[in-house]
C-alpha cells in the first residue's frame, strides 16, 4: 500500500487468485507454527468461498480449524477498506464460523499481530 499525492492509500495491484502477498505469507508461517504446536488442526489459503448475496462472494484469506474443531475464517490486512470490513461483518452474520481479522503491527508498536474478532 502506497500513499497517493492527496494522502490516500493506493493498492499496489491484485495478485493472481491463490497467490499470497508478503503479509499473508508471513501469517501462513505463523499458522504453520501453530499447527505444528497443536494449537490448530488445519489451515488453507483461500480454501473457502462464501456467498453473501446474488453475485456477491467473500473469500477469506485463510480457513482454519482450531484445535477444538471450530472453523475460523481469518482475514489478513495491512490496511482496512470499508467494503472489506462490511463483507466480513455480513459473512459473520450469515455463517456459523468464527471470523477473525489480523493486522500486522509495526515494529515500533512491538511487532506481532493485532487480532479482531467479528
Amino acid at each position: 500500500m502506497r500513499r497517493s499525492k492527496s494522502g490516500g492509500h493506493l493498492a499496489l495491484g491484485r495478485l493472481k487468485a491463490g497467490q499470497m502477498n508478503r503479509t499473508e505469507a508471513a501469517y501462513a508461517d505463523r499458522l504453520r507454527a501453530l499447527e505444528h504446536a497443536g494449537e490448530i488442526q488445519w489451515h488453507r489459503f483461500e480454501g473457502i468461498k462464501l456467498r453473501l448475496a446474488d453475485s456477491t462472494f467473500y473469500t477469506p484469506d485463510f480457513a482454519v480449524m482450531a484445535a477444538d474443531g471450530v472453523m475460523e475464517m481469518h482475514e489478513v490486512k495491512g490496511f482496512w477498506q470499508d467494503d472489506a470490513r462490511a463483507k466480513i461483518k455480513i459473512a459473520a452474520a450469515q455463517y456459523p464460523f468464527r471470523f477473525i481479522a489480523v493486522r500486522v503491527k509495526a515494529k515500533k508498536e512491538g511487532g506481532g499481530w493485532d487480532v479482531e474478532e467479528f
